[in-house]
């Protein structure tokens, strides 16, 4: 399934954007084999002709007695039916990947009731229990080819309709599904496409559903997942020979050249979690990430989307914010834009920082060698802790952090610059990359310094120094630390012979820092061990703190 059509440049999209939030099946040949009911043969016994479907034969049928024995002839036909029916090829694989996706699963069916429960009887791992809606001929709505059979389903399921993917074998399924406004996908069982078929997918198999459904499925919250955006970046390629770092996963900022000397290093990052002190939030971790490349940043400009509802008072505080850290570290605010905007709950501030540099100091990740020594300044979760503290206050002290404790772990704040320690690690030298922690923790960061680097990373897990404080709070709440985010913290890799001189002149300096690991020859990847005994390196979809958020 092709989902980026080959295009010229600018040449809109040819495929409608589709996201799939719950998936509703036919049955007769869909989930079971097709054939599993030959209804020629039930057509005969009660006289229909052909071209005419069983159901709107019965409705036609003037005699009340007639009807009701001819009604009779079909039940005992369809229970005959499923009773020596089977599940269709992938069809139990494909319904467990849908659940196990989170999305609710229906079936829609001209069948009765009583002949899907008698069918579901033969499937070995999917039951009755495992669907979630089931709209059949007993219902009081026209079921298909009318599409009121999806518009029930879609109320039963709480989903739009338009998001909903109906999946069937007949035409009959397509047409109620399109008169519904949802998604529809034909299902060929390797029989020929008619030619006056309407539906959005056409699939021969179900296995060739499950890509359909993972490019539908909704995204978690926080960062793209890195394997998604390595494919996007890979499909979109810079052709401009004048930017030396272009986008990559791991890669934190960019950076062009300016006259064969100068470097213009470019950053930007929204901030989205914290509320209290956002501004300057937005400051510092777009000025860290510029310091990982070894640039000190200049010039800012800042987006504000500000929830309706929000008061003068409480825009001229982000503005305070915003210049305060700006003049501390000596950047210029130099443009923007503000909006109140309801398509934001929360503030957000986006920051685009820029910064210059010669060309022959820049660090560039791809410089990792093996043998480079890993270290990390401060503790795991240092912003992460922070805004736990400011954001979930009255949580903690109900989970019985006392309020000491909290104003203790909302002080970490002060420790969001990497600055200081950067600048120590541009001074002493060695240093092949830095990479500050963001969101999804050290170990996303790990993942993604590794990936840049394109070396492998061997890290000791019982090394990774980990606040009390934000174990405690990592307990209380049920998250781990190592996948919470954590502007604060600074990879280093540097050369061995300059390891123990960076750890020292840090020390002096007053800056934590710990040697947890080593970069190794081997291709991108973490080897995790625990007291020299490999370990599981943890990976998280989305940031554990998007957790206490939703």
């Amino acid at each position: 399934m092709n989902f980026f059509p080959t295009r010229a440049p600018g040449e809109p999209m040819t495929i409608a954007p589709y996201r799939i939030d719950a998936v509703l099946f036919d049955f007769d040949g869909t989930l079971t084999r097709p054939g599993a009911l030959d209804f020629s043969v039930i057509k005969r016994a009660i006289g229909c002709p052909d071209g005419i479907p069983v159901l709107e034969y019965l409705a036609d049928i003037d005699d009340p007695a007639q009807r009701l024995d001819m009604s009779r002839q079909l039940d005992r036909f369809e229970l005959d039916g499923a009773a020596a029916s089977r599940p269709n090829t992938g069809a139990e694989h494909l319904v467990a990947s849908v659940k196990k996706a989170g999305l609710p699963v229906g079936i829609l069916t001209r069948n009765s009731r009583a002949s899907v429960a008698r069918a579901l009887e033969n499937f070995s791992i999917i039951r009755m229990a495992d669907i979630d809606v089931m709209v059949t001929r007993e219902d009081p709505v026209k079921i298909k080819p009318s599409g009121e059979g999806v518009m029930l389903a879609a109320e039963k399921m709480d989903v739009d309709p338009a998001h909903i993917l109906v999946v069937g074998d007949f035409s009959f399924d397509m047409v109620a599904g399109s008169d519904a406004g949802a998604l529809t996908a034909y299902l060929t069982n390797g029989r020929p496409i008619p030619a006056d078929l309407h539906c959005r997918f056409v699939i021969e198999t179900l296995a060739d559903l499950e890509p359909i459904l993972k490019e539908g499925l909704s995204l978690p919250a926080g960062k793209l997942p890195n394997a998604f955006l390595g494919e996007l970046l890979d499909r979109y390629r810079i052709e401009d020979p004048s930017v030396i770092v272009g986008p990559s996963v791991g890669e934190d900022t960019a950076a062009v050249d300016i006259d064969g000397e100068k470097v213009l290093v470019l950053k930007t990052d929204p901030i989205t979690f914290a509320t209290e002190s956002i501004g300057r939030y937005a400051v510092l971790i777009n000025s860290n990430d510029l310091a990982t490349a070894g640039a000190e940043a200049r010039w800012m400009l800042a987006t504000l989307l500000l929830p309706c509802g929000f008061s003068r008072n409480q825009v001229r505080q982000i503005f305070f914010d915003l210049y305060d850290a700006c003049t501390v570290w000596g950047i210029t605010l130099c443009g923007g834009h503000t909006e109140i905007t309801d398509a934001v709950c929360r503030p957000v501030v986006t920051g685009m920082m820029a910064g210059t540099i010669a060309r022959n100091d820049l660090i560039r990740k791809r410089r990792m060698a093996p043998g480079d020594r890993v270290l990390v300044t401060k503790g795991v979760a240092v912003e992460g802790t922070a805004i736990i503290a400011a954001e979930f206050r009255n949580l903690l002290l109900e989970k019985g952090m006392s309020a000491a404790e909290i104003d203790a772990c909302g002080q970490f704040q002060s420790m969001i610059s990497i600055l200081p320690e950067a600048r120590i690690a541009w001074t002493v030298g060695g240093v092949s990359a830095l990479h500050d922690v963001t969101e999804g923790g050290i170990a996303t960061a790990l993942m993604e310094l590794s990936q840049a680097g394109g070396k492998g990373i061997r890290i000791r897990c019982d090394a990774l120094p980990v606040y009390p404080q934000t174990r405690r709070m990592g307990e209380m709440l049920g998250i781990d630390p190592l996948g919470l985010i954590g502007s604060g913290s600074l990879l280093i890799c540097c050369r061995p012979g300059r390891a123990d001189r960076l750890l020292s002149e840090l020390e002096k300096a007053g800056v934590m820092a710990t040697d947890i690991g080593i970069v190794t020859g081997a291709g991108p990847g973490i080897e995790a061990v625990e007291k020299e005994v490999p370990v599981a390196w943890p990976q998280f979809d989305a940031d554990e703190i998007t957790r206490l958020f939703t």
